[in-house]
C-alpha cells in the first residue's frame, strides 16, 4: 500500500516465505491476493493523489529529492551513469546504505519486529517448495540436447559467426543478429560466447568498504567481544583471521554477501571477496591460493544443497580440508542437518547478527 500511495508505476509483493525459499504455491497466493486486495478493496488506486496536502509526505518528498540530486550530481561528474556503473560506484552507494542499516538492526537501534525485537523462542519450520537442482540441471541438459539435434546445425554456426563479427567490427546490428540466431534455435550460452569471443565476459568491479559497519554498532557488545577474538587469535597466529565469502553458480544476489563482508572486516579480519557466478572448483581454488582461514559461501538461490558439498569436495581435492566451510543466506532450517552431514562448520541463517557469527567462526578456529 505504502508503494501503491506513492506512485509506484509497477508492483510486486514477495511471497512470505521468500527469506528461506522458494515461494510455494500458497505463498505466492497470498502475496498476488495481496495487491489484488489493495487494488480491489482499498480503492486507492481510484484516486490520483491520495496523499495531497500532507505536510508530512511533502516533506519526505522534498528530503528524499534533495538527496537524491546529490546522487545524482555526483553520477554527472563522472560523466554519467556508464561510467559510474564502469567504476563501481553505484553498487558500492549501495552497500555503504546496507551495511549501515544492517549495522543499526544488529545493535537493535533499528527496529526490526521478528528479528531483533518480540522474536519467538522457537520458530516452527514452515513447508517450503525444495528443489532438486542437480535433477533440474539433467533435465535442461536433456532440452539442450533435443534442440541441438533438431536444429540446422550450419545455420545456427553462420549466424554466430555473424555476431562474433559484428562485435568485432562494430559494423551491423547486434541485437537483431542475436534475435535471428535464437530464431534458428542458437542457445543463450552461444550467443553470449559468440561475443565474449572478442570481447570477454564481464567482471563487476569489487571494491569493499570498512568503517561504515563499525561507526553505525557503537559499543555494541558482541561486535566488541568479536574484535576482541580476532585481537587474541592474531597474536596466536601471527596474522589476522582470514575470510573468503564466495558466490556460486547462477546466484546474483551479493548485496547481502558484501554486508556480512564489510562487517567481518571492521570485526577484525582480513577479508576476500569471490566475483559473482564462480563454480565450486574456482571459488576452492581461490581459497586456497589466499591461505584463507574459513571460506563462508553465500546462499541466496537455493543452490546451498549442491554446490556446498562440491566446493567442500574441491578443497579436498586440493589438499585443503582444513579450511573451514560456513554458510548463510536463505538456508531454510531443515536442510541445516544435511550441510553439517556435509561438513559444514556452522551455517547463519536469516537474522543472525553479524558479530555473533564472528565471534562462532572465531570459536571454532581457535578450538582446532
Amino acid at each position: 500500500m505504502g508503494a501503491e500511495l506513492g506512485h509506484t508505476q509497477s508492483l510486486h509483493t514477495n511471497a512470505l516465505d521468500e527469506a528461506i525459499a522458494l515461494p510455494t504455491d500458497f505463498s505466492a497466493r497470498i502475496a498476488r491476493n495481496t495487491q489484488i486486495y489493495i487494488q480491489e478493496e482499498t480503492y486507492i488506486t481510484k484516486e490520483i493523489d491520495p496523499w495531497a496536502g500532507s505536510y508530512y509526505v511533502e516533506s519526505l518528498t522534498n528530503e528524499i529529492a534533495h538527496r537524491a540530486w546529490e546522487h545524482i550530481q555526483e553520477i554527472e561528474k563522472l560523466g554519467g551513469m556508464a561510467k559510474a556503473i564502469e567504476s563501481g560506484l553505484p553498487k558500492l552507494r549501495i552497500e555503504e546504505a546496507s551495511a549501515r542499516t544492517q549495522a543499526r538492526i544488529d545493535s537493535g537501534r533499528q527496529t526490526i519486529v521478528g528479528i531483533n525485537k518480540y522474536r519467538l523462542e522457537h520458530e516452527d519450520p514452515i513447508d517450503i517448495l525444495e528443489i532438486d537442482n542437480t535433477e533440474v540441471r539433467k533435465d535442461q541438459i536433456a532440452r539442450l540436447d533435443v534442440v541441438k539435434a533438431g536444429r540446422d546445425e550450419a545455420a545456427v554456426k553462420a549466424a554466430l559467426e555473424a555476431i562474433t563479427e559484428c562485435v568485432r567490427t562494430k559494423e551491423g546490428n547486434l541485437l537483431d543478429l542475436a534475435v535471428k540466431a535464437a530464431g534458428l534455435r542458437a542457445t543463450l550460452g552461444e550467443i553470449s560466447d559468440a561475443c565474449e569471443a572478442v570481447v570477454g565476459r564481464y567482471k563487476a568491479v569489487i571494491r569493499t568498504i570498512s568503517g561504515v559497519y563499525s561507526s553505525e554498532t557503537k559499543q555494541d557488545e558482541d561486535f566488541v567481544k568479536a574484535q576482541a577474538l580476532c585481537e587474541e587469535f592474531a597474536k596466536q597466529e601471527g596474522r589476522q583471521p582470514r575470510i573468503m565469502i564466495a558466490k556460486m553458480g547462477q546466484d546474483g544476489h551479493d548485496r547481502g554477501a558484501k554486508v556480512v563482508a564489510t562487517g567481518y572486516a571492521d570485526c577484525g579480519f582480513d577479508v576476500d571477496m569471490g566475483p559473482l557466478f564462480q563454480t565450486p572448483a574456482e571459488a576452492a581454488r581461490q581459497a586456497v591460493e589466499n591461505d584463507v582461514h574459513i571460506l563462508g559461501v553465500s546462499s541466496l538461490a537455493a543452490g546451498h544443497k549442491t554446490l556446498v558439498p562440491q566446493v567442500i569436495e574441491e578443497l579436498k581435492k586440493l589438499g585443503r580440508e582444513d579450511i573451514i566451510v560456513v554458510a548463510g543466506g536463505v538456508i531454510p532450517a531443515q536442510d541445516y542437518d544435511f550441510l553439517y552431514k556435509a561438513g559444514v562448520a556452522a551455517i547463519f541463517g536469516p537474522g543472525t547478527r553479524i558479530p555473533v557469527s564472528a565471534i562462532k567462526m572465531l570459536e571454532i578456529l581457535m578450538a582446532e
